[in-house]
């Protein structure tokens, strides 16, 4: 069995306050082939489809497909807000290295 992805409060918080939830939209994380690294996640408003994950918190959703889900198994979905600037930001303990830009990512 698998240990779904977490989402922070921060990124719930995020989420409400782009107002996702009242546009019908939850915030999609997953993950595709590519990247400097093998694999890249792509994260962006949308809705959910039949299959998903649907992982929900504050009134939002955040969604995860079936193909994606091994991949993120045990992440942390979180919002940061740093000099660099404001994103969605995934830990991922299953990911062996990463790219400095943090959505590329080899397992």
């Amino acid at each position: 069995m698998q240990i779904p992805p977490k989402v922070t409060d921060r990124a719930f918080d995020r989420l409400a306050e782009i107002g996702a939830g009242a546009q019908g939209q939850a915030l999609r994380v997953a993950v595709e082939g590519g990247g400097c690294s093998g694999f890249q996640y792509d994260i962006r408003l949308d809705e959910a489809a039949d299959g998903d994950l649907v992982l929900e918190g504050h009134g939002e959703r955040v969604v995860v497909d079936d193909v994606s889900l091994p991949f993120l198994a045990g992440a942390v979905i979180d919002f940061a807000d740093e000099l660099i600037g404001a994103r969605f930001v995934i830990e991922n303990p299953n990911a062996t290295s990463s790219c400095g830009c943090g959505t590329s990512f080899s397992i």
